[in-house]
């Protein structure tokens, strides 16, 4: 029992929500790579390097903003708010599993996968937190390029390119950031505006915030099509597209019209969805139209 309650506060500090999903969407880009021919042991080994990366990235993330998770409700309970953990603690956690995965990913996956997982950790633990976070209402959407990586990493980790599809999912999530983070930023504009963070409600107002909600809802929508309409993917994808992004423009638009913000907390939980169900389907059609064509 002590030994799980001492690894307890390591496991909460490298966010392993946010990580589960990005190793869904990156284990999608795998399958999506090579459908027919999956090394499991090469899947297994690259899906651990970037999780090592992310959990650094996610641990590197918390221990610079340990003091604005001390004034917000939602992370005042954080292991290093709490007291739980030490920063020199954190620090050599991070450091030691980052060298891990990077090193994992280097010799055993491939170059090309090891330095981009290397650009999303920088991008998101230092130029997005350290920086960008505080610097500008656009924080999200300059720093969402870190977060859209994983599809893109287990791509190339399969295939050790970087292809039209790759980037495809890469924008998809990228699209996809700015309404998940703003959204929850309009429930927690009080919180955001005591730790002096510029989110987008804070420095502009609910009413902007909701506009841009809804046109990046949309740019999303769009970018959720491009499978389709290059091919890649087939008519159940875009059925499953069509209801899911219906759904998300329903509450954002429905939240635009009531002038409130009654919403946004069930768009924030419905991005998670639509993004797991989205790629969800991507996968599910790829391997149904394989199975028509043999």
């Amino acid at each position: 029992m002590s030994y799980i309650s001492s690894i307890k506060p390591y496991i909460e500090i490298s966010k392993p929500r946010v990580v589960l999903l990005m190793i869904f969407t990156s284990l999608i880009g795998m399958l999506l790579a090579n459908p027919l021919n999956i090394n499991f042991l090469l899947l297994i080994i690259a899906n651990v390097g970037i999780a090592l990366m992310a959990f650094s990235a996610g641990a590197i993330n918390q221990l610079v903003d340990q003091k604005v998770d001390r004034i917000m409700d939602r992370t005042k309970k954080r292991p290093l708010p709490s007291g739980e953990l030490k920063e020199i603690n954190v620090i050599v956690y991070s450091i030691v599993i980052g060298f891990i995965g990077f090193v994992t990913l280097f010799f055993y996956v491939n170059q090309l996968t090891a330095y981009l997982t290397f650009a999303s950790l920088v991008g998101y633990a230092f130029i997005y937190t350290m920086y960008l976070k505080r610097a500008t209402p656009q924080n999200i959407v300059i720093g969402g390029a870190a977060g859209a990586t994983p599809p893109l990493l287990g791509w190339t980790a399969i295939t050790g390119s970087v292809d039209y599809m790759a980037i495809i999912m890469f924008l998809i999530i990228f699209m996809w950031t700015p309404p998940h983070f703003w959204a929850l930023a309009l429930a927690k504009k009080d919180e955001y505006a005591a730790a002096k963070i510029p989110m987008l409600p804070v420095t502009h107002g609910d009413n902007f915030t909701r506009i841009h909600i809804t046109l990046y809802t949309l740019m999303m929508s769009v970018c959720s099509f491009l499978p389709f309409l290059i091919g890649f993917s087939g008519k159940f994808y875009l059925f499953g597209s069509i209801v899911l992004n219906l759904f998300f423009l329903y509450l954002t638009i429905s939240m635009q019209i009531s002038k409130s913000n009654n919403l946004s907390f069930k768009i924030f939980n419905y991005s998670i969805i639509y993004l797991s169900a989205l790629f969800g389907f991507m996968i599910a059609d790829r391997y149904l139209n394989l199975l028509v064509i043999l």
